[in-house]
């Protein structure tokens, strides 16, 4: 099984690269599911299609059964980790890179901007994946307690920013004490780049721990499920990522069994 999935950006341009952001025509070739078709379990996958998503671009989408892949998407870039985008003959294999691209690319005014203002905002919650695949991956049932702590810790972290209010909720002006953030997500009420980067992430942290270690986020880490209550209420969330079986067939092979 594959944890990881494979994503085929083109980027077919009309006019000259100054020009590039008044035509673009993307395809996007994701990674189908167990059965050939749905959309397959892939964080940088999903993360990029909410990204067209929330930029509000024409593309069309079309699942790859990997293990009947197309001589010709193999042959686009040969040798390469997907995911990855050609665009004028270069590939390009970064995540990261390709996130910046299309940002650059498809940028105001006909698409939105999506960087966040804060820059704390692009790195909270940034460890809470290792620590998931370490406690995931773990066999040791003496290590398990100490790894799920560790989990816990780095969702807490999550959690502390998500309560506290961003700059721009804070009144300078009132004597009354800081109020809890209400915002909706990462950087504010809207979606941005961070929140397409994390998102993703944490639902398959919370699909896996529950159906592999029976282990559910604390109920006491409020803000990040109002964090997640809020993503499922968005199209460009819901809509591009994988079943929950899907999710769970894919970690199959990846979660261990703790020793007896």
């Amino acid at each position: 099984m594959h944890t990881h999935g494979e994503i085929y950006l083109y980027l077919i341009k009309v006019h000259p690269f100054p020009c590039l952001s008044s035509i673009v025509i993307l395809f996007l070739f994701s990674q189908a599911g167990s059965d050939g078709e749905s959309i397959g379990n892939c964080p940088f996958s999903q993360r990029l299609f909410m990204i067209l998503w929330l930029k509000g671009v024409v593309f069309n989408v079309t699942t790859v059964d990997l293990k009947r892949k197309p001589a010709d998407l193999h042959n686009l870039a040969p040798g390469t980790h997907p995911p990855f985008l050609t665009f004028n003959g270069e590939v390009k294999t970064d995540i990261n890179k390709i996130e910046e691209f299309l940002e650059d690319v498809l940028a105001p005014p006909k698409y939105p901007k999506l960087s966040a203002k804060q820059r704390e905002s692009n790195t909270a919650g940034n460890d809470i994946f290792a620590k998931f695949s370490a406690y995931i991956k773990n066999t040791k049932p003496d290590a398990n307690r100490a790894l799920e702590k560790s989990l816990i810790k780095a969702l807490k972290k999550l959690d502390d920013y998500l309560v506290s209010p961003l700059p721009e909720e804070v009144d300078a002006n009132t004597m009354e004490e800081e109020r809890e953030s209400t915002r909706r997500f990462l950087d504010g009420d809207n979606l941005t780049l961070a929140d397409c980067n994390l998102l993703p992430k944490l639902h398959i942290v919370k699909v896996v721990a529950k159906k592999y270690r029976n282990f559910e986020i604390p109920s006491e880490l409020s803000g990040v499920w109002r964090y997640l209550k809020n993503a499922y209420t968005r199209d460009e969330f819901t809509n591009t990522c994988a079943a929950d079986n899907e999710i769970e067939i894919a970690y199959l092979d990846v979660a261990k069994r703790l020793a007896k």
